[in-house]
């Protein structure tokens, strides 16, 4: 079950394997599977788990149900902030319980939601978000890895130059999702994300970042680093074609020739 390749259609999930992921009992296996995850289904069967009582738990999936956030990208923070406000009335102790179960749960959805508690929290420290945030970055399921970033976008946005040099030590992590995170959730104007006004129009900022990964060994940092910059080619089309003749010339590897490749398809398209 575990090493199946996952169906192409929602409609195409055998009826267990949804099941299954409802039940947090099996992680998904591709975005079909992922979109599929009927999340306040999942809640419920998460407050079963955890011996929620039946008083606390109605009231949330009641507004849950009855609020438009159903698609995945809202529901998830929409769930977490639901969490951040029960775990507010509990004890230290009892919220932690909660938490720890919630960030090591077997389904990734369920991480999901422990990773945009963390970029929800209000009078927390942008030091202390990304380190929380790290152990979701690093994640083994790539839906996870996503929310991670998307969940610290709005931190990072609001106190960008803090953040750069915080995530200049990320670039320059052994672990490639780690490195991949530092770049994605800096992307000026990336998908699933509020765009960053201030990267699009001063893209040097981001410089330090880049030049440190502008050959990176793994392709999944490779793709980020090129989205990145073509994400600056739709404003500032000028700056990236320097950056990119720059480190032709004095990175002349396949790694970077692959970069500059990705970083100048939208201008590609326009010549």
């Amino acid at each position: 079950m575990s090493q199946r390749k996952g169906a192409r259609k929602i409609s195409d999930i055998p009826d267990e394997v949804v099941n299954l992921l409802q039940k947090g009992q099996l992680q998904t296996v591709n975005l079909t599977e992922w979109l599929a995850v009927d999340h306040i289904v999942l809640l419920q069967t998460v407050f079963n788990e955890l011996g929620m009582q039946q008083q606390e738990s109605e009231p949330i999936l009641q507004r849950l149900n009855e609020s438009n956030e159903k698609k995945t990208m809202k529901i998830i923070p929409a769930i977490a902030a639901e969490w951040l406000n029960l775990m507010a009335l509990k004890s230290e102790e009892e919220s932690s319980r909660i938490y720890d179960t919630l960030s090591t749960h077997l389904s990734d959805s369920v991480r999901c939601w422990a990773a945009y508690i963390i970029g929800l929290g209000q009078g927390v420290s942008l030091e202390k978000k990304l380190i929380s945030i790290s152990p979701f970055a690093a994640d083994s399921h790539f839906g996870v890895r996503e929310i991670a970033w998307m969940a610290l976008r709005e931190s990072i946005s609001k106190e960008l130059k803090k953040s750069i040099a915080i995530l200049i030590a990320w670039v320059s992590d052994e672990d490639a999702n780690i490195r991949r995170f530092a770049i994605e959730s800096t992307r000026p104007q990336g998908v699933w994300a509020k765009h960053i006004t201030e990267l699009k129009e001063n893209p040097d900022l981001g410089r330090s970042l880049l030049e440190i990964v502008k050959s990176d060994p793994a392709k999944y940092v490779q793709d980020s680093v090129g989205n990145w910059l073509n994400d600056v080619s739709k404003t500032n089309p000028d700056w990236v074609l320097q950056i990119c003749d720059e480190w032709l010339v004095t990175s002349d590897t396949i790694e970077t020739k692959r970069i500059v490749i990705r970083a100048k398809r939208s201008i590609s398209k326009k010549n």
